[in-house]
């Protein structure tokens, strides 16, 4: 029986290639010289540090930019508050992987709206989805990506 999983994912690698560039272009920009902008990358958190506030917003940015060129969706990224502490601002931006329980039964309700006979399982961090044909299931990948949810997917694993 035909299968497929639905699932939100972020290339780690990509990921630091995009930080890695931050970094390079933030220490190369003029308006930054002499100032500690840069980003650090902990596993699935980043931190933007710079001088002021919207040196912050400028690094982010640039952040988002390079992770635009590296096709990473920059929907995955919560931003937390700029917090000022003396002559230093910073941000968390924690990058979201897997689906929450609550994301999962969104997209269930999707299937299940769609009126086509599949299947849908949760399974840890994704959302299994079976059919007895393919033409469902393409009309559920259709379905869910024309939704307007609040993180990007990806659909791996179709199995015939």
């Amino acid at each position: 029986m035909p299968s497929f999983d639905v699932v939100s994912e972020v290339d780690l690698q990509e990921l630091r290639n995009a930080v890695d560039q931050t970094n390079r272009e933030v220490g190369n920009r003029f308006d930054f010289k002499g100032t500690d902008a840069r980003v650090e990358q902990a596993e699935h958190e980043l931190t933007v540090h710079a001088a002021a506030e919207f040196q912050v917003d400028q690094v982010r940015d640039i952040l988002q930019g390079k992770m635009g060129k590296r096709k990473i969706d920059v929907g995955c990224l919560e931003c937390g508050e700029i917090t000022e502490v003396g002559t230093a601002a910073r941000q968390t931006l924690v990058v979201r992987h897997g689906l929450d329980r609550e994301m999962a039964k969104k997209v269930i309700r999707l299937i299940k709206d769609s009126k086509l006979k599949v299947q849908t399982a949760i399974q840890e961090e994704q959302v299994r989805v079976t059919g007895k044909k393919r033409d469902h299931l393409q009309q559920i990948m259709t379905t869910l990506r024309e939704a307007k949810l609040d993180l990007p997917l990806q659909f791996i694993n179709f199995r015939d």
